[in-house]
């Protein structure tokens, strides 16, 4: 898959590592130039940001928290003023917000806490991120691709809040695609496993079952999502309001 993006820009959230850092990274490699958002405190983003930058890449750090209401416009706008416009936001950043997965029958673990962390990053985030963006993709006729996961479509992940949140983000991303078009496509991918850094700590039995259940027999890498959200992005000009499962047959 190739794409001339030559005079695109991007802004990419949760980029500091994994499906982000790597969509970032394919997005300037094909041309474009590239915010990417990091925590502040965040010591990856920087590093991110130096190594890209060193490779040659247009890359530029845009620090700031998704979860927070009015750090996350004002990273969105200053991340814009800096590219001097905007083609594609991808709505990245997110959190299971536990280190160790909550069965569903265990709801007193699903605390008014853990709600808040995760509905705020996962959901509400890529909300405040989309809306502050939306002046100047309208203006570029961009695209918004965002990470939702095959949590969302069949229950299950890391907890039920978890799974909820990127139902919800699935739900939102054909309303987005609603009330943004025709001038901005909206799409998501839901990623099924993937081998990357992650707060959960799966035990080897649960990865090598789910390496076993997908019918390609691997989990995915954050390249594989990477170039889907690319495909989303960049190409796929009569898509909108959908989300495309990457799973490699998982949930087949």
């Amino acid at each position: 898959m190739q794409f001339d993006l030559r005079g695109k820009a991007a802004l990419v959230t949760g980029a500091s590592s994994g499906i982000g850092l790597a969509t970032a990274k394919m997005l300037a490699g094909f041309g474009a130039r590239v915010a990417i958002n990091h925590l502040a405190d965040d010591e990856r983003g920087p590093q991110a940001v130096s190594e890209l930058t060193a490779a040659g890449l247009d890359v530029l750090g845009a620090p700031g928290n998704v979860a927070e209401a009015r750090g996350c416009e004002a990273m969105v706008e200053a991340a814009i003023a800096a590219l001097g416009g905007l083609d594609l936001l991808v709505n990245n950043a997110g959190t299971p917000g536990v280190r160790a997965q909550i069965p569903p029958a265990e709801l007193d673990k699903i605390t008014e806490g853990l709600w808040e962390t995760i509905l705020q990053t996962n959901l509400i985030g890529a909300f405040r991120c989309s809306r502050a963006a939306a002046p100047a993709l309208k203006a570029a006729h961009g695209a918004i691709v965002s990470v939702a996961s095959i949590a969302g479509v069949t229950g299950g992940g890391s907890s039920l809040a978890y799974a909820a949140s990127k139902a919800g983000l699935i739900n939102l991303t054909m309303n987005l695609a609603r009330g943004l078009g025709p001038e901005v496509r909206v799409n998501a991918v839901a990623p099924g496993a993937v081998d990357t850094a992650w707060q959960i700590k799966w035990s080897d039995a649960h990865l090598d079952a789910v390496t076993q259940g997908a019918v390609l027999k691997r989990r995915c890498t954050p390249e594989d999502i990477a170039e889907t959200i690319v495909f989303l992005g960049c190409g796929a000009a009569m898509v909108t309001g959908q989300t495309l499962v990457v799973d490699g047959g998982l949930t087949l």
